[in-house]
């Protein structure tokens, strides 16, 4: 009896259940009703009732939200997303994060639209929001980047500004990171001046470069051409919207020809001064100062023009400009402080990253206690390495730092996660089948994080739809265990780029046979992945006639085996080569010679214009006018 009524309990709670699931369907669904073909926008009045209209409305939502932060920008009961997401085939709970077709589909079921904001948006929107009064705007240094081709002559340039020999310390003479430069000119006046690499690995530094300038000086050398990395130099100023001044170097030398360059920048949208253009241009020579005065006036000219101004007294923004990893300093960063001051004890947040000022150096390494706008200074203090180019912002407390670089890493992971694509067993025997693609995995590590970019970036363009190059890891820092034990699971090898591995990961790549390849400049780590991409690919095979032969009369003999006699028209005849037969224009028989007689004798090989016999290795198919061709397929190493 006990047990009935425990049973025609659970009955009814199972009926109240769905009766209670169907209402709330039933609800949905009324309340998706359309006029006219347009949903209707719900919404709640002050009391608390609920309005129809059919104006749309925006949510501005992140690119994954939870089904409950999506509830509750709508307006709506948690539940009735969820049931919308059944009907339409999603799997849906509380906690569920949809992605961005997702969201917007549910969200047009209820009517809304949805645009998404990022992240990392938010300071740079917040930023442009502000308005700053006048009455506390102050001058600011200019900011000057020096681009070019490699080898013109910037750093050069810069060292005399700066009366330092940078170049002696640069592995090359190439610079292989972007140096930021705090210069006092002698009238008491400042400029901060970065200067970037001019290899074409650094592409993406250069980009950062005029990114953060308000000037640009164009160094290109009298006595060379306007190289490729020039124009791409003038694309990326033109692209910033900077002004740009034009430094022709290297005057004093006997092969200089400043007119040329000036004709050929004028075909790539530089049109000079002197002729009848906007750009201003002067004609140096960095190593022995001629000019360097003009050139100077000129760029404080350009800038005064500008009329820059800023407030040193709110909270420092800038933008990284260098990250790496020291012994005994950890995490360095190299930061251009571009509006308000930096001083020691603030917290700052920096994409993913987060911190504490310690402390900070200058160029010079002399330790500073505050950074006025427009002045580049290494922060130490990160709890990890940041990203080149991150956007640097000073806040109020280090806890806010730390959420706000915390959610943007949560989202870094979920984009990350949600990229993934898994490759299915269909999709892995379509490869195979295919031949597949070799792959060259390689793990980088480097002393900066703009060199390691640029590096990944530079041999990651060398993969083809034949071979390819994956970078598995890139990070900056010495050499690990851990690094050298993903490289021996992954079968990878590993490129270190100003940096070396310590004693026990040395030993462990011995043991493990990972292969460590140690570079100092970028373009020889480049070439050295290009040869061996080179070995990666299939040799190209090539087929090479050797010779012709006509059959001019066929013997069959007792044993049933047919011989042909032949004419040799061209080339040679050998027994150990393969050999085609020829039919009316049609191959009928691939193989090779059994046998190649001269009169009785077996000979090896007969020349042109002699007579011999022949039978093949498999096939007595053999009549009058038939042509059999001796060939060698040669393999050609490939390059890319």
């Amino acid at each position: 009896m006990r047990s009935h009524r425990r049973r025609d309990r659970k009955k009814k709670k199972n009926w109240v259940d769905e009766k209670q699931a169907a209402e709330s369907v039933r609800k949905t669904l009324a309340s998706l009703d359309t006029a006219g073909g347009k949903r209707k926008h719900r919404r709640r009045d002050e009391d608390g009732s609920e309005i129809t209209t059919d104006e749309p409305k925006v949510l501005n939502a992140a690119e994954f939200i939870t089904v409950a932060e999506l509830a509750n920008m709508m307006d709506v009961k948690p539940q009735e997303v969820i049931m919308t997401c059944m009907r339409m085939g999603l799997m849906a709970t509380l906690n569920k994060r949809l992605d961005k077709d997702s969201m917007m589909a549910v969200a047009d079921e209820f009517g809304f639209s949805v645009e998404i904001v990022s992240e990392f948006a938010e300071d740079e929107e917040a930023a442009a929001a502000e308005v700053i009064p006048v009455e506390r705007l102050r001058p600011r240094a200019p900011v000057v980047t020096v681009m070019g081709h490699v080898d013109h002559g910037k750093t050069s340039l810069l060292d005399y500004v700066r009366k330092t020999n940078v170049i002696a310390g640069e592995a090359g003479g190439i610079t292989q990171h972007i140096g930021a430069y705090d210069v006092t000119l002698p009238d008491g006046r400042k400029i901060c001046f970065l200067d970037t690499p001019g290899h074409e690995a650094f592409t993406a530094m250069r980009a950062r470069g005029a990114q953060v300038t308000d000037v640009v000086v164009l160094v290109v050398a009298a006595d060379d051409r306007v190289m490729p990395q020039t124009i791409e130099a003038i694309d990326h100023a033109k692209a910033a919207n900077v002004p740009i001044v034009v430094a022709i170097n290297k005057c004093d030398l006997p092969a200089a020809e400043p007119q040329r360059i000036k004709t050929e920048l004028a075909g790539h949208g530089v049109v000079v001064e002197e002729f009848g253009g906007k750009y201003v241009a002067v004609e140096i020579s960095a190593k022995k100062g001629n000019g360097m005065d003009k050139l100077l006036e000129m760029i404080l000219l350009s800038t005064e023009l500008l009329e820059l101004k800023t407030d040193p007294d709110r909270r420092a923004r800038g933008v990284v400009l260098e990250a790496r990893v020291e012994q005994g300093r950890g995490v360095v960063a190299s930061v251009l402080v571009q509006s308000g001051t930096l001083s020691i004890g603030d917290a700052f947040v920096a994409g993913q990253n987060f911190g504490r000022v310690r402390a900070m150096f200058n160029e010079r390494m002399q330790p500073v206690k505050s950074a006025p706008p427009s002045t580049p200074v290494e922060v130490l203090g990160w709890n990890t390495t940041p990203g080149a180019g991150d956007l640097f912002v000073s806040l109020e407390d280090e806890r806010e730092a730390r959420e706000i670089a915390t959610k943007r890493a949560a989202l870094h992971r979920e984009h990350e996660f949600r990229s993934t694509k898994a490759v299915s067993l269909v999709d892995f025997h379509s490869q195979m089948s295919q031949g597949g693609p070799n792959e060259l995995k390689m793990l980088i590590k480097g002393d900066v994080d703009g060199s390691v970019e640029a590096l990944a970036e530079s041999l990651q363009k060398l993969g083809t739809a034949e071979v390819a190059v994956r970078v598995i890891r890139q990070a900056v820092g010495q050499i690990t265990e851990s690094d050298v034990l993903l490289a021996a699971a992954s079968d990878a090898i590993i490129v270190g780029f100003h940096v070396r591995p310590d004693a026990k990961a040395r030993e462990m790549a011995e043991r493990e046979k990972v292969e460590i390849r140690l570079y100092d400049i970028i373009y020889k780590a480049v070439e050295d992945v290009k040869q061996a991409l080179e070995g990666m690919l299939k040799p190209e095979l090539k087929e090479v006639i050797l010779g012709v032969a006509e059959v001019r009369q066929v013997f069959r003999l007792s044993k049933g085996s047919v011989v042909a006699g032949c004419m040799v028209s061209t080339g040679k005849i050998s027994r150990n080569e393969q050999v085609r037969l020829v039919r009316a224009g049609e191959t009928v028989f691939t193989g090779k010679v059994d046998m190649l007689k001269r009169f009785k004798d077996d000979v090896r090989e007969v020349l042109q214009g002699f007579e011999c016999g022949i039978t093949l290795n498999g096939s007595n198919d053999i009549q009058e006018g038939d042509r059999l061709e001796s060939f060698t397929v040669q393999e050609h190493a490939r390059t890319l």
